[in-house]
């Protein structure tokens, strides 16, 4: 068993999470049970399906955790992008944004390559 509060992918899906959170109160009105609400339940998924994760016992089960994490982040840069193909994000919200994503998804993956 893992402490999720310890790890550096949940720290940082964590934070993703108040980033998107922030950006996505600007988004239209019209949006609030659109974009606006799928993206932060994807990001909230992150962090949560780490922490879930890693209360399992095995190694095999938090993968599987860390792979939907994973999904979810993918999910949420398919959202990201089409936000800035409608005009809700600009370029350098969208750029940095993604950064961030991505970094999250190498660290969940190379920490999932040390539990097999």
């Amino acid at each position: 068993m893992h402490r999720f509060k310890d790890l550096e992918i949940w720290k940082q899906s964590r934070k993703f999470c108040t980033d998107i959170y922030a950006v996505t109160s600007k988004f239209p009105e019209s949006e609030k049970f659109g974009l606006t609400n799928q993206l932060r339940r994807a990001s909230v998924s992150i962090p949560c399906n780490i922490a879930e994760g890693s209360s399992r016992s095995s190694n095999k089960d938090f993968s599987r955790f860390l792979e939907i994490a994973i999904g979810s982040a993918f999910e949420v840069e398919a959202q990201l992008l089409i936000s800035s193909d409608l005009g809700f994000l600009k370029p350098e919200e969208l750029e940095a944004l993604i950064l961030k994503l991505q970094a999250i998804i190498r660290m969940t993956s190379k920490f999932r390559s040390t539990l097999s």
